[in-house]
């Protein structure tokens, strides 16, 4: 198996150990740090090894090979098609900043509201309040305001994900997408690992970005959340 299918699965059971909760076959991150969560297999023990995690009314966010079929016991809140993406061949050479490039800073606890705030404006997917202590996050600030920002979240050997990539609706254009990911694929690479990534498959604006980063599809992937019922 490649170290990046069932990749929720394997970062919780790798790399992010020490932010899982498992539960039977199933295993999720704390809900304060991302909604992310997985099973061994879809099967019936699956899901139920899952109920048992999340609790009545509970909600997961899960990565699944195929689109979600209704399943008795399971709300089915949102999803999407997601195209899974490497950076294997190098990507965009890393230069030094230039003086007319925003400055970047590195994000942490006291930044957290802000990125929930941004996140919550953008939607780039699942963020919680502890998502920034799953790797380093990047951001761009003017006059003290968070206008941009990007990270890492999942890690698999040998590998890790870019995540978050988001920019104030109010302040598109400016390249900050491509800056912030320059650098956070570079840090990675610095460490001797590839960097992936998902996004939604009717993005096209994120992929033609990702794709001139060099970044390539891989695989689809349905995303889906869900919520277990009373049953």
């Amino acid at each position: 198996m490649h170290p990046l299918d069932d990749v929720i699965w394997n970062a919780l059971t790798t790399r992010q150990g020490e932010f899982a909760e498992s539960f039977g076959q199933a295993r999720r991150f704390m809900p304060e740090v991302t909604a992310l969560g997985a099973f061994s297999r879809p099967t019936s023990e699956g899901y139920e090894s899952l109920a048992g995690l999340v609790g009545i009314r509970g909600t997961v966010a899960l990565f699944l090979d195929t689109p979600y079929q209704p399943r008795v016991g399971w709300e089915f809140i949102a999803g999407a098609p997601l195209q899974q993406m490497v950076c294997e061949n190098g990507g965009a050479p890393h230069t030094s900043q230039a003086d007319s490039e925003p400055e970047l800073v590195e994000l942490g606890d006291a930044d957290s509201p802000e990125m929930i705030e941004l996140t919550a404006l953008t939607k780039p997917g699942p963020f919680g309040k502890r998502t920034h202590e799953l790797g380093t996050y990047l951001g761009i600030r003017r006059d003290g305001n968070l206008l941009a920002m990007a990270g890492e979240r999942m890690k698999v050997p040998g590998w890790t994900e870019v995540s978050a990539v988001c920019t104030h609706p109010e302040h598109t254009g400016h390249g900050y997408a491509r800056i912030l990911m320059a650098e956070v694929i570079h840090r990675i690479r610095s460490r001797g690992e590839t960097p992936f990534l998902h996004v939604r498959e009717d993005n096209e604006r994120a992929i033609e970005i990702y794709q001139r980063l060099g970044f390539s599809r891989r695989m689809q992937l349905h995303f889906a959340v869900l919520r277990k019922d009373a049953s």
